[in-house]
């Protein structure tokens, strides 16, 4: 009977050092109660309109108007709050959300993603402006603050002005101001997402700019690189900067995670750095986007021409048409992505070998968005990605787009961070340190 749900209206509840004392919660619609029968524990977690968690002990329940006799009340522990800086659609959010910390704020300057991020999780909590202009006294005191910063200035596909003269990638520092400006209030952890051009930018220097900054602040700091295909078959390769008031240090540097142009920081003794000890983080997928790409419908206008089909064809090298070729002749139908690029000044189209997407990308500093070939059983059908791809792609499929273009998830998406790298980096770099974890964690260490 492990984890079965029902619904109730009312929890009696009576305590066990006066059991003439009764409490009476009243539930709002569709709250769950979640009973797990063999220890006798009675979660009830209060989702919508009272914001009261606990754990209940006792000997015996009833299905209707669940009433638990001779028990003890324990106060379930409060979840961690975040701050999200740069939160672009909310996929920061949605990951920490996974794990039990919720978001109380949220900043962005772009109009098109703060309409996405609204469509989401709605007005309440985002503030739509530039960073430069945010009040630090009007930020709320929160556990953790994420920023995903942004990496056109530091990216290999864009000019790479870098951190300090890039005209976006430079509001990183309006993000430190921000946290310098909270003062105590300060929030114990900061995570900083971007591309791994970072570590390289400006021969290093950049990414030491970063870490004394976080040191500046008081913050000890860890840095790693996870991969998405680890979770989702797409190829998205970020790093991670974590700074800890409190660090949890003891940890062995894993090349895997930490390669040398992250690890150097801690063989630095100018940089304050610390270690984390790490859990088994999974293998990178060889597979998968077939299974996760949408099936659209023979007639639907979004597949390309047969005159464009082969024009895509014909440009592809002698290796990659060989690949084409025998793709197009197995017996199973595979879903392939492919990147228009410039070889020797003609433009030519490549196809990927495995069946995991590329990163995705947003149409800036270079970067082309990707195509889909279906082949298989003597047949080729091609398309653009679709905004529903990207979302899957990311993690967050059941994200509402629907209100949206396709330019405008393309763009949106492929300017995220994917929603499982952010939970595993949650439970694995910062929530340990926190003395706190998900309710999840807390749940299954009390049973």
């Amino acid at each position: 009977m492990r984890g079965k749900t029902f619904i109730a209206d009312t929890v009696n509840l009576s305590l066990q050092n006066n059991p003439s004392q009764r409490l009476a919660l009243s539930l709002p619609s569709r709250m769950k109660i979640l009973s797990w029968e063999r220890s006798r524990w009675i979660l009830v977690r209060a989702r919508y309109a009272i914001p009261v968690t606990m754990l209940v002990k006792g000997r015996s329940r009833e299905r209707k108007g669940v009433s638990v006799k001779q028990c003890n009340i324990m106060p379930f522990p409060s979840r961690k709050t975040a701050l999200e800086f740069f939160s672009g659609i909310g996929l920061a959010r949605a990951g920490m959300q996974k794990v039990g910390v919720q978001t109380i704020w949220a900043n962005d300057v772009d109009e098109t993603k703060c309409a996405l991020y609204e469509a989401q999780w709605g007005s309440s909590d985002l503030v739509c402006k530039n960073v430069f202009d945010v009040d630090p006294g009007a930020v709320p005191t929160a556990d953790i603050a994420w920023a995903s910063s942004p990496c056109t200035d530091l990216s290999l596909a864009g000019k790479r002005n870098g951190l300090v003269e890039g005209r976006e990638s430079n509001a990183f520092f309006g993000f430190a101001d921000v946290i310098a400006g909270m003062g105590d209030r300060k929030p114990r952890a900061l995570i900083l997402e971007n591309v791994c051009g970072l570590a390289s930018s400006h021969d290093g220097m950049d990414f030491r700019m970063v870490v004394e900054t976080f040191n500046e602040l008081g913050y000890s700091v860890d840095a790693l690189e996870l991969n998405a295909r680890r979770w989702l078959p797409q190829s998205r390769p970020r790093m991670f900067v974590v700074g800890l008031l409190n660090p949890l240090g003891g940890g062995e540097v894993d090349s895997s995670l930490r390669p040398d142009k992250l690890a150097w920081i801690h063989s630095d003794e100018s940089l304050v750095t610390h270690v984390t000890p790490l859990p088994a983080f999974p293998d990178l997928k060889s597979g998968g986007f077939t299974k996760l790409a949408e099936k659209l419908p023979d007639d639907d206008p979004r597949w390309w021409s047969d005159e464009r089909v082969c024009a895509f064809a014909k440009s592809l090298s002698e290796s990659q048409r060989s690949r084409f070729d025998h793709l197009m002749k197995s017996r199973r139908v595979v879903a392939r992505t492919a990147y228009r690029r410039t070889r020797n000044g003609v433009p030519v189209w490549e196809l990927r070998d495995d069946d995991i997407a590329g990163c995705l990308r947003t149409a800036r500093g270079g970067s082309s968005k990707q195509a889909v070939a279906f082949l298989g059983k003597g047949k080729v059908r091609i398309r653009w990605m679709t905004g529903l791809e990207y979302a899957r792609l990311q993690g967050a499929g059941t994200f509402n787009i629907a209100q949206f273009t396709e330019s405008q998830v393309h763009y949106a998406f492929g300017d995220a961070v994917a929603v499982p790298a952010v939970s595993w980096l949650m439970r694995a770099a910062v929530l340990p340190a926190l003395g706190g974890a998900s309710d999840e964690v807390v749940l299954r260490e009390a049973l």
